[in-house]
């Protein structure tokens, strides 16, 4: 049986686009082209019934190295903890005060985007520090 290679991370969301594009930003991906037959993805919104949003919105990788994220439009809201989180490696190899610097940075960039700071969990025996983060729709991520 041969290893699967490929995987795509799916979100349930209220708003797939804006979910989307905030994660844009925090990984350096782009979004997925429209619709086959769209130009835009305002054009393939337009073509929707009235008042019948988008129900999905995807981006990649553009290196084609990290997952597809798929972003799908759901009715009911975040309720408790994600069973799942992104941890976004920032201090890679990076240790104490090096790595602390390199988790505030990253911190500093994102909350103009919309996320939000939780905690900071300082490094112990067994690991080294780590933040906890929430996105624009409050899923918990972590910086490490």
């Amino acid at each position: 049986m041969s290893a699967i290679k490929k995987f795509q991370v799916t979100f349930d969301c209220a708003d797939p686009e804006r979910l989307a594009r905030f994660w844009c930003e925090v990984l350096g991906y782009v979004p997925q082209a429209p619709p086959e037959g769209f130009a835009t993805w305002e054009e393939f919104a337009r073509s929707r019934p009235a008042g019948e949003p988008v129900g999905w919105f995807a981006c990649s990788d553009p290196s084609g190295v990290g997952p597809r994220l798929l972003f799908q439009r759901v009715p009911e809201g975040k309720v408790v903890k994600n069973r799942l989180h992104l941890c976004v490696r920032v201090g890679t190899g990076l240790v104490g005060e090096e790595r602390l610097a390199a988790l505030e940075a990253e911190c500093a960039r994102l909350v103009p985007l919309g996320a939000v700071r939780v905690r900071l969990m300082l490094a112990d025996e067994e690991n080294e520090s780590c933040m906890v983060m929430q996105d624009i729709e409050g899923n918990e991520f972590c910086l490490d």
